[in-house]
């Protein structure tokens, strides 16, 4: 996975992406010493996040706002390296690989199934 560039600005953040990083906070201050259930916290999270008011969400969707600022921002300045070197060009006078096991099957088969079958197509 080490292909993504290292200066490229972090993405940003949606207001319920923050919400579940406050819900992790807080779990974690309330027991530090528990392992969490990875699935059970995202359902209770997500049930949180529907039965909250516009209101309470009003927080979340403010700092994914400011996020989303900080985001454009830096994308500004951000500027991605150069791209790969091009593909080598394939050599039209290389001779060609010889046929697979599967390949000389299907040559030898398929005149035989096509007789019996003559409305199917194959491949």
């Amino acid at each position: 996975m080490g292909k993504g560039d290292p200066k490229k600005p972090r993405g940003k953040m949606s207001s319920y992406a923050f919400f579940v990083q406050t819900c992790r906070e807080e779990h974690k201050k309330k027991h530090p010493d528990a392992s969490v259930n990875f699935s059970e916290f995202s359902k209770k999270c997500s049930e949180r996040w529907k039965t909250m008011s516009a209101k309470e969400k009003g927080k979340f969707e403010d700092m994914a706002k400011a996020d989303k600022a900080r985001y454009e921002r830096e994308m500004k300045t951000y500027i991605p390296p150069k791209g790969e070197t091009k593909k080598k060009f394939k050599d039209p006078n290389a001779p060609k690989r010889p046929p697979s096991a599967f390949f000389l099957f299907c040559s030898e088969y398929r005149p035989k199934i096509k007789g019996e079958h003559p409305g199917l197509s194959i491949g």
